[in-house]
């Protein structure tokens, strides 16, 4: 769910009424300061105040930016956007341009005309305080997620609890609230503090988990909503990890595909899969001089699914397969960048609040192990929802909002998006999420990588032209 892409000056009155009751006078106020940067030189940020939960009195911070729309005589009122993580800085992707309001994709030239575009860190995240702070060790290259024996079943349990013990001790008893459940709370405050009627929404992969989440709580305050590359909160986590397993092994064999034709691909003319795998048996792993260590089969197939995600960066894995098999092997080209990042806490804080871990033991996880081994016999050794599964087994925050069925009803029209070759967030997902939301509507892209807006300019073109006029595409509509 992690996209490829790189990351409130009022005090609200203490009330356990909710934000959306409050009275006009009562209302945050948003103090907007310039911030801006190269990429978007009218930007701003602020800071908003809001609660931690409905019964202690204690507050959080929530940072956000603006990019105010380019053609005010016309605009719509405000975007609000999320970039995916968990952990996605919504205020960083703003920063750099992302998510194309850099106007470096012209299918989002009317979007940037029409709205102000809000970027927020969500609860724990970035810039919003206090942020999820963990230790270096969260991810530790000598703790597999696949353990050979019960002892080393043991050794995960306990560096799981170690490490989530550490980020309780460095974020706070915060850590317990970041949840995605309480975090669809803090839109409705910027909702209020926007002075919004209604909210407009564009979410991206773990985006559209906090989208749903706000329209189950709040469906009547929708406008427009767009969940590209859905996950399905009403799918248990089990099943989630078979689903994700297939889908990244279809991306692995898309990859392998594309290399037989490509003139990109330094790999072609060889058997890429078999080369793939002979890569992930090398006993030890491979070299890498940026980190002075090896690399373990387990980071390796980390980092390839990072570039499984947008296709454009295919040539990218295929170099750095090439590099990693090389006489002089180095594994730079394949670094878990995802697991190396500082918004790793937080991804892994909030996953196990809303996914947890399905195992019961070491035969359950063993037992999964072999299914995903099956369904998955080239890309097993990484996917998200692995990663999570494994990752969350002995944290010891409780987690707060663990998939349960869903549903919402009441709203305006929302356009839920999902992917045929989604490595990421499968289409079955999408199929899922649009049967949860009365009066959806599922675009479907036959195209390849994570997510419709990063890649497919069809899809773009439907996204804006949805947020602008409020109606969907129409039924059964597929962008090749």
């Amino acid at each position: 769910m992690r996209t490829a892409t790189k990351a409130l000056a009022a005090v609200i009155a203490l009330t356990l009424l909710p934000l959306s009751a409050l009275p006009a006078s009562a209302a945050p106020r948003l103090d907007w300061k310039p911030c801006a940067t190269e990429a978007s030189p009218t930007l701003e940020c602020a800071d908003l105040v809001v609660p931690l939960d409905r019964t202690s009195g204690k507050t959080i911070s929530i940072a956000l930016a603006k990019l105010p729309a380019t053609d005010p005589a016309r605009r719509i009122g405000s975007l609000l956007t999320n970039p995916g993580g968990p952990g996605g800085s919504g205020v960083e992707v703003l920063k750099y341009g992302g998510q194309g309001f850099a106007l470096d994709k012209p299918e989002m030239a009317e979007a940037r005309q029409r709205f102000d575009v809000i970027g927020f860190d969500p609860r724990g995240v970035g810039n919003s305080k206090p942020a999820v702070s963990c230790g270096p060790n969260l991810h530790d290259p000598a703790v597999s997620r696949f353990p050979k024996s019960r002892a080393d079943y043991e050794k995960l349990i306990a560096h799981n609890r170690a490490s989530g013990q550490d980020c309780l001790k460095r974020t706070g008893p915060e850590l317990s609230h970041v949840d995605t459940w309480s975090a669809a709370e803090d839109i409705e405050s910027i909702r209020v503090a926007l002075g919004e009627p209604k909210v407009n929404w564009l979410g991206v992969s773990y985006g559209t988990e906090l989208g749903a989440a706000y329209a189950e709580k709040y469906p009547k305050r929708i406008r427009t909503m767009v969940l590209d590359g859905a996950v399905d909160h009403s799918r248990p986590t089990r099943q989630a990890v078979l689903d994700e397993a297939v889908a990244t092994e279809r991306a692995l064999n898309d990859f392998a595909k594309w290399c037989t034709t490509s003139d990109e691909c330094v790999l072609r003319g060889k058997d890429v899969l078999a080369t793939y795998d002979a890569l992930m048996r090398t006993p030890g792993g491979v070299p890498s001089k940026q980190l002075g260590r090896n690399v373990t089969a387990e980071e390796m197939s980390s980092g390839a699914y990072g570039y499984l995600t947008l296709p454009f960066l295919w040539p990218y894995l295929a170099k750095g397969i090439e590099a990693a098999t090389a006489g002089k092997p180095d594994a730079y080209g394949l670094l878990p960048h995802s697991q190396l990042d500082p918004t790793y806490g937080a991804y892994r804080s909030i996953g196990c609040h809303d996914f947890g871990s399905p195992f019961t033991g070491y035969a359950d996880l063993k037992a999964m192990e072999l299914t995903v081994k099956v369904l998955a016999p080239h890309s097993w050794r990484y996917s998200e929802f692995w990663d999570m599964a494994s990752g969350c087994a002995g944290w010891p925050v409780a987690s707060a909002y663990l998939p349960r069925p869903q549903k919402v009803r009441g709203a305006a029209p929302i356009l839920v998006v999902g992917g045929e070759h989604d490595p990421a967030t499968p289409l079955v997902w999408a199929r899922g999420l649009a049967r949860n939301i009365e009066n959806s509507a599922l675009l479907v892209d036959a195209g390849y990588g994570h997510t419709g807006l990063l890649n497919s300019a069809c899809v773009r073109t439907e996204e804006v032209k949805y947020l602008v006029s409020g109606l969907t595409p129409g039924p059964g509509m597929v962008c090749r």
